[in-house]
């Protein structure tokens, strides 16, 4: 539900709330917030809410250190696991300097823009998320192991697959945030799961992604258990992927995506440190369903692009290169802009890779392009690439590429 200022401030009153958190993340996509109380509401939409942004990576240093956070009334959500007395609720916020600059490292203004560039030029994007993670037992002072909580596979059912009320709890308190997953299932690797959601715009879709992470490890603290996005969460077993479905519609219903894919596919390598940030990411290439070379086709798990079975509008192209650790807002962005630059270059689409690249020979596999092997590879390409340096601050760069 959408909701304006005036209509924020009247639930706030009428449903007893307490505390309201103010939500954002870093460059990197790690969520931040800081908590307000009711009476401040008014202060902090018309003024904004300051912070001291010196301790936050890629967020200035002591010099310069005040920020103020602006609550986007339209993202209000109830946190049902806190108290229905004395309620908590979460609102996203975007970020500027106290001059009323916009803060040039707040990627979700970052994505906001995309999104803007993409209606001048007559397009609408859509994302849909596919995230996946692991769970693991604690020990007894309650820190995370790397025992997984069952030792399930691809879509098995329970006993075996002890995920399945931790993943029915997901979505249950997801849908009381007014958040539809579409599907949940176990995943290949013990322990490992996977929640699906429905197409929405790229900045819901992206808010969305981010209250997902927040919603699995707080369910999974609640039930003694430790969620994991991160890549490779077990050596010799399948990464963490985070596959992103994208769409696009124009007022003439075009086929456009054979372009959106073929701009994709053409930058893809340049946009790789902003889609696997670690180095660990980069472990997942090439084996259990992660891509490693840069290719698409049809309904095929073993491409990087992979196109579903669809036709005209309802085209739509899953990249399969990601993992839960990108920064969803940059992610989104950068695939919107790759869309559009493929659109208005008409850009060729190379004709699909119709083979298993996990059981190619070498000759074959000779052919095609490889994303970046490793973070420093990425980073070299993403430091000589005017596309990157056209949508993505100094400042970000700078951060992802020298840490």
């Amino acid at each position: 539900m959408k909701y304006s200022k005036q209509e924020v401030m009247q639930y706030v009153q009428e449903e007893d709330v307490k505390f309201i958190r103010l939500a954002f993340c870093d460059v990197f996509g790690k969520q931040k917030n800081i908590s307000i109380m009711p009476e401040e509401l008014p202060r902090a939409f018309e003024y904004g809410i300051a912070i001291d942004a010196s301790a936050i990576k890629g967020f200035g240093d002591e010099t310069h250190s005040d920020l103020l956070l602006h609550p986007d009334a339209d993202t209000l959500m109830p946190l049902p696991w806190r108290p229905e007395h004395g309620r908590v609720v979460r609102m996203f916020c975007t970020i500027s300097y106290p001059d009323g600059r916009t803060f040039e490292c707040d990627s979700r203004s970052i994505l906001k823009q995309a999104v803007q560039d993409a209606e001048k030029a007559g397009f609408r994007f859509f994302f849909g998320a596919e995230q996946e993670f692991y769970l693991f037992n604690l020990d007894d002072n309650g820190n995370p192991t790397k025992e997984p909580y069952d030792n399930a596979g691809y879509m098995d059912i329970a006993p075996e697959d002890k995920g399945e009320n931790i993943r029915r709890e997901v979505c249950l308190t997801l849908e009381q945030m007014g958040i539809r997953p579409e599907s949940s299932h176990h995943e290949e690797g013990p322990g490992q799961n996977e929640i699906d959601f429905r197409y929405s715009s790229p900045l819901t879709a992206a808010d969305n992604a981010m209250t997902f992470q927040t919603v699995v490890k707080t369910v999974a603290c609640r039930n003694g258990l430790y969620a994991d996005f991160s890549p490779k969460p077990l050596e010799g077993r399948p990464g963490n992927g985070f596959h992103i479905n994208m769409s696009v519609k124009s007022p003439d219903n075009a086929a456009h995506m054979d372009f959106v894919i073929a701009g994709i596919l053409a930058k893809v390598a340049e946009m790789t440190v902003f889609l696997n940030p670690l180095e660990s990411s980069y472990e997942r290439f090439g084996n259990h369903k992660a891509p490693k070379y840069i290719s698409w086709s049809s309904e095929n798990r073993s491409q990087l692009v992979r196109v579903p079975a669809a036709v005209g509008e309802y085209r739509r192209a899953e990249l399969r290169s990601p993992d839960p650790s990108s920064n969803t807002y940059l992610a989104f962005a950068l695939m919107i802009y790759a869309g559009l630059y493929g659109i208005q270059n008409k850009l060729e689409l190379q004709d699909p890779a119709d083979i298993n690249f996990y059981k190619a020979d070498a000759d074959t596999l000779a052919k095609f392009k490889q994303l970046p092997e490793n973070l420093k590879s990425a980073c070299v390409l993403a430091n000589s690439s005017d596309f990157i340096k056209k949508h993505i601050p100094d400042a970000i760069l700078e951060i992802y590429c020298n840490r």
